[in-house]
């Protein structure tokens, strides 16, 4: 391991803002966010695969009467956004290491008003379509985390990836679907308020357009 992963291990070891295993709040945390680590009862929002954690910093700023939480498995790069929204003094911020496929072990049911799922890896359509983010089994797990108005939002610059998944969340039978292939000339640019993650930053720069979608369940 490289000396810079280590310090970094080490920062979210002390962070107060991330959560992971061997922490106390690890074991205790499902249903409790609002209790034990917020102490407030603000809409709760989660990036999944937040990487650096660019939109869960990003939408903390604009929105500092909600919570926001971004999860993902790489320790190295959730330290990056944990140590920004401590520099920036955001107190709305927390990110939780773990794998998005737990996510039921750290929420209960219409515990989340909100998913983001920023450029994700599109996986093959033949060989890792089970682990899309946008896969049936995904899913159902955000139906049941999500409260009655919860909204789900996707960002990627993957076409194939992103026709799947308007074709899954169809036939999946969400209510109130909306998307585009090109966010940043269309109505809904507005939607995600201007900020881009260093994977949007880059293939936009190539040439790539932006797809989004959002939709309830």
């Amino acid at each position: 391991m490289g000396r810079k992963k280590n310090i970094r291990f080490n920062e979210i070891e002390n962070n107060h803002n991330v959560i992971q295993a061997g922490k106390p709040l690890f074991e205790s945390i499902k249903g409790n966010w609002e209790n034990s680590f917020f102490k407030n009862m603000n809409p709760i929002i989660l990036e999944l695969g937040c990487g650096k954690g660019e939109y869960t910093v990003g939408l903390a700023k604009l929105f500092p009467n909600k919570n926001f939480i971004g999860i993902d498995i790489k320790g190295d790069r959730i330290a990056v956004g944990s140590n920004q929204a401590i520099e920036f003094g955001l107190n709305n911020v927390g990110f939780l290491r773990a794998k998005v496929h737990d996510l039921e072990e750290f929420f209960n049911n219409d515990e989340v008003s909100e998913i983001w799922i920023t450029f994700p890896d599109p996986h093959s359509l033949h060989s890792g379509v089970r682990r899309r983010m946008t896969n049936e089994r995904f899913l159902r797990t955000y139906k049941t985390l999500l409260n009655k108005e919860g909204t789900l939002h996707l960002k990627t610059d993957n076409k194939p990836f992103f026709d799947y998944s308007v074709e899954t969340l169809q036939l999946f039978g969400v209510n109130d679907l909306i998307s585009t292939i090109d966010l940043y000339n269309s109505d809904l640019n507005v939607r995600h308020f201007g900020i881009k993650t260093r994977f949007e930053e880059k293939f936009t720069a190539k040439g790539f357009n932006i797809n989004y979608l959002s939709c309830q369940f």
